[in-house]
């Protein structure tokens, strides 16, 4: 018997805290330039680097969070029948955050015990655990840390199954997810599809990926006898299963560093991947052709990626992730052709093997024998049998809907009904009605204006559809729209395009319509972005005139008001990178105390402190706490080795040159919680 309920998700919970109020403006190129070994098949290359440059608008970076967690009870749906209950988290992105195997009363993923915001998403905010739909763009997604739909649907047999949904805001394109355990199945399904209602091509990207528990003697099996593998994340090449430099790479431990890497499955090669315990039992992933790429990460031995897992979670929890996709690797997208939806099914369950055979040495034969162990209790003709099965279902009306998420869908569909326009959005996935957040939105639309708002408040959500640009363009042309906040909006969209000229003069247009730091700081954005190929401010390379300006346009921001974080953030940086060092320290000191306690600030202080000497400023921050450290930066231990060589060099009297770095690195080792590194860099 299957039963679908409502149960409190009771943990430890960081809060989010509030959005980032301004806009993060894609880069320049939409391909990011992927360096191919030799050894990569040309049939492997077509797509590497492909659309996949980071982009995060409509969307708002989630960077309010902290590390101060109190109890939290989420709203957890709970699909169960005689063998398996699995818990999903809508208000967190639909995280399946437990797969307990009742009769042998088991956990099958990496259930975390807390909920601890990092930097890892797209938006910035992503926890870790359990198993997260990746959908869109090449990054954890959007939705992460965000609520989506929930509904009640019936399965191929009638019972009760769930279904989650949502629009996405970037790519505009619907996903769906339905949750399907009939009774006595010893594996969940879910049946997945993506709907483009568009006219044209979208690059789509999709990767289902699983947390499990890394434990001593844990394998990582797929049927490959190749895979891709991203040394330094930039360059990609091909290597044999299972050794790489004579480490076995299908045992975590067995690994230094945080290493990734794609499974080549032959064509007509039945698509699958597990990760076995020492006793040979674990979770396995197995789905229908459509998901052909397979991925393990590991977060690897090196203290650094043990300061990661326990960050992400507690002390003494560790995990692996399996992972599954559309295309072959995470570095590219796919060609989604106009009006089209697709279908795939997943399936997640229990596998037993013989111990000795899954971890004997010989790869081919451990894989052979973990296939063998799946296909005796989950053919492959039983996978597709029910994706079949289950096709009725995934276009039927749901019976109730469970949970809400945004009200953007909603808008979507008021925005062609409107404008006379076909909806080809899916009946079966209610949106609902438009929120509060749609209202300025819903005003354009059916009124023909923008209603205005005072610059000293958050200038709101964004929107970059190209649809509402031509709305925004037709109200700046009316008196009641032709006020700053339709220009500002008028040039983030502009930008989003490429359109740099369109976005000046519109920001220009704003600022005197009424000054506002809003379309100053975008300004500043443009202006750094001169001579550059990145979207990132102030950053070296930058011909300093342009920094100069983009500066002086952010003091202007400042002065305009509202001082958020954001912006403090953004000005102090470029006072750092043009070693404008006195007026660095007078912003910091200025800053009402919430903002000056900012670990962002702190962290641009040290680094002022270290170019003027003033190293006793700097000893506090190895003691503080960090949130926000971003997988990959390196931005704490650079300061550590900086201290510590000049330390060294004052104390005796020696030249601070590359001999003292490399002598620093061996000898004065970071403390474990500002150590984010994930490669060994000792030397």
């Amino acid at each position: 018997m299957t039963d679908l309920r409502i149960e409190a998700y009771v943990i430890p919970a960081a809060d989010l805290g509030a959005e980032n109020p301004l806009p993060i403006f894609r880069q320049t190129q939409q391909n990011m330039t992927v360096a191919i070994d030799p050894s990569v098949a040309e049939e492997d290359r077509k797509y590497l680097g492909w659309q996949t440059s980071y982009r995060v608008l409509p969307y708002r970076i989630q960077d309010g969070y902290n590390r101060a967690k109190k109890p939290r009870a989420f709203k957890a749906w709970v699909l169960e029948n005689e063998i398996l209950r699995a818990t999903i988290l809508p208000e967190a992105g639909g995280r399946m955050v437990s797969l307990f195997h009742k009769p042998k009363q088991r956990e099958l993923l990496e259930c975390n015990p807390v909920f601890q915001p990092a930097n890892l998403a797209l938006r910035n905010a992503w926890f870790s655990g359990g198993v997260e739909w990746n959908s869109g763009q090449l990054g954890h997604f959007y939705l992460t840390c965000s609520p989506v739909f929930a509904a009640r649907i019936r399965g191929t047999q009638g019972e009760p199954a769930l279904r989650l949904y949502e629009w996405d805001r970037a790519k505009q394109f619907a996903w769906q997810i339905d949750f399907h355990l009939p009774p006595g199945s010893p594996f969940l399904f879910t049946r997945a599809r993506l709907i483009n209602p568009l006219d044209t091509e979208i690059a789509m990207y999709w990767w289902t990926n699983m947390a499990v528990p890394e434990l001593p003697g844990t394998r990582v099996l797929c049927p490959a006898d190749t895979a891709l593998h991203s040394a330094d994340a930039i360059q990609i090449k091909q290597i044999s299963m299972p050794k790489q430099d004579g480490v076995d790479v299908s045992y975590a431990t067995q690994l230094p560093s945080a290493r990734e890497y794609f499974f080549q499955i032959p064509d007509g090669q039945r698509r699958w991947e597990a990760a076995l315990n020492a006793d040979g039992s674990g979770l396995v992933h197995t789905s229908t052709q459509r998901l052909r790429g397979r991925k393990v990460f590991y977060w690897g031995m090196h203290p650094g990626g043990r300061r990661w897992q326990e960050f992400l979670s507690v002390p003494g929890r560790a995990y692996l992730e399996i992972q599954a996709g559309l295309a072959r690797t995470q570095l590219e997208s796919i060609p989604m052709p106009a009006n089209t939806a697709w279908t795939w099914t997943e399936a997640f369950g229990l596998l037993e093997a013989d111990a000795r055979k899954v971890h004997a040495p010989e790869w081919n034969a451990a894989w052979r024998a973990a296939q063998t162990a799946l296909d005796t209790v989950l053919p492959q003709n039983q996978v597709d049998a029910f994706d079949a099965a289950a096709v009725a279902s995934t276009i039927q009306a749901p019976d109730e809907i469970l949970a809400r998420g945004s009200g953007w869908g909603a808008l979507e569909r008021r925005r062609l009904a409107a404008r006379k326009k076909t909806d080809r959005l899916p009946a079966e996935l209610s949106f609902g009605e438009p929120s509060s957040e749609q209202a300025p939105w819903i005003a354009l639309l059916e009124t023909g204006a923008l209603p205005e708002r005072s610059p000293d408040d958050c200038a709101g959500d964004f929107m970059v559809q190209p649809e509402w640009e031509e709305l925004l363009a037709e109200s700046a042309q009316k008196t009641a729209g032709d006020h700053w906040l339709t220009w500002l909006h008028l040039g983030n969209s502009r930008m989003e395009r490429g359109d740099a000229h369109g976005a000046h003069a519109a920001w220009k247009t704003s600022a005197q319509k009424r000054p506002n730091a809003w379309a100053l700081r975008n300004l500043s954005v443009l202006t750094s972005r001169k001579s550059q190929k990145t979207e990132t401010v102030a950053r070296p390379g930058v011909p300093e005139a342009a920094c100069t300006e983009a500066c002086e346009l952010l003091e202007q921001a400042w002065a305009a008001g509202p001082k958020s974080a954001a912006l403090a953030i953004e000005y102090a940086t470029m006072l750092l990178q043009l070693n404008r060092l006195t007026e660095l320290n007078a912003l910091c000191k200025s800053l009402p105390e919430s903002l000056r306690e900012n670990e962002r600030i702190h962290i641009l202080s040290a680094f002022a402190a270290l170019k003027t000497g003033e190293l006793k400023d700097i000893e506090s921050l190895f003691s503080r706490e960090f949130a926000t450290i971003r997988e990959g930066e390196v931005t704490l231990t650079d300061i550590w080795f900086d201290y510590h060589a000049r330390r060294i060099a004052a104390a005796e009297n020696i030249t601070l040159d590359e001999s003292l770095r490399k002598r620093v690195k061996r000898e004065c080792p970071p403390p474990q919680r500002i150590d984010f590194r994930v490669i060994n860099d000792v030397v």
